[in-house]
């Protein structure tokens, strides 16, 4: 049996419009999302297809290779069930190159539509905001991360991915607090929030974080993803909390993963060290289908909620 299409997965017609593919997605991304009780590959495979079919240049680049098995020949090597031109992952090697290649602005500066939302001038600048003194207690400590993980994403994300554009300190969606960074190429968006801990052996199990048998409570990230993910449908949101060590050493703390816990599935927050957050945040955005892409109202709607 083929694979289904990414029109059959969110039950449009191959004429659809993107206001139907869109509301299709909502509809699809609410039934399967794994936080309400839905199975995490059929979520994800709701997502790609929103990935695909709501980006113009994806999207005609899926539809010339669309059609019934007979007109899809199977690519040499091609396991039966997964024909060629099913599927947008093109491996590792092809995703780096992806996300490697010059930045594409969805919608085009040649339009006016792109520069009514985000100045291209805006819209060009790979960093957006910076960590800012909030409230009085912990505030040197809490500058020291935040400075550090900007420094981090800054150096081995954005300097290689044209697309990435890397938003600080916004506020958090519905509630009284801030989400430390943004991460956002292609379709993808990464919420991270850090820690700064001695240097050890932590245990992380998908909901609570230990040390020693003690409990070191991470931010409450989780809440922030679904809500992101809710206001941002045209998106697959994820967060991560990075624990930095005092040292900067990057493969420092060193972070265990329960028995039973798959560090790689899906899960709305990943705990790691920085070297496993480049690592992870590496392949979760350049994974996606045009990876290369900026999607102007996303980033608009990120800028917005930056905190002044």
């Amino acid at each position: 049996m083929t694979p289904p299409s990414h029109y059959e997965i969110l039950g449009v017609p191959t004429n659809a419009t993107v206001r139907q593919i869109k509301a299709a997605y909502r509809k699809a991304a609410r039934a399967t999302h794994p936080d309400h009780g839905g199975d995490a590959a059929h979520f994800h495979e709701v997502t790609l297809a929103y990935e695909v079919l709501s980006d113009p240049q994806a999207r005609q680049q899926y539809d010339r290779s669309y059609g019934p098995p007979a007109q899809v020949p199977r690519a040499a090597g091609t396991a039966p069930g997964r024909e060629a031109g099913f599927s947008s992952r093109t491996g590792a090697a092809g995703d780096r190159a992806a996300a490697a290649a010059p930045a594409v602005y969805v919608p085009s500066y040649d339009s006016a539509e792109a520069s009514a939302v985000v100045p291209l001038s805006v819209a060009r600048q790979q960093i957006h905001g910076v960590p800012r003194k909030r409230g009085i207690f912990g505030a040197t400590s809490r500058l020291q991360r935040e400075a550090r993980t900007v420094a981090l994403l800054a150096q081995q994300i954005v300097a290689v991915m044209p697309s990435a554009r890397l938003i600080n300190g916004l506020h958090t969606p519905g509630e009284h607090g801030y989400i430390d960074h943004a991460l956002l190429a292609g379709y993808r968006l990464a919420l991270i929030d850090s820690m700064l801990l001695p240097k050890g052996i932590f245990r992380w199990d998908g909901s609570t974080l230990h040390k020693d048998g003690r409990v070191v409570e991470p931010p409450r990230l989780a809440p922030a993803v679904r809500r992101m993910q809710d206001l941002f449908p045209e998106l697959n949101v994820q967060g991560w909390t990075v624990i930095h060590s005092p040292d900067g050493n990057l493969h420092e703390p060193v972070v265990d993963y329960a028995r039973g816990y798959d560090p790689g599935g899906y899960g709305p927050v990943h705990v790691v060290n920085a070297a496993r957050l480049v690592r992870e945040l590496k392949q979760f955005l350049s994974s996606g289908p045009a990876p290369n892409t900026v999607h102007v109202p996303s980033l608009a709607r990120l800028l917005a909620g930056m905190h002044r």
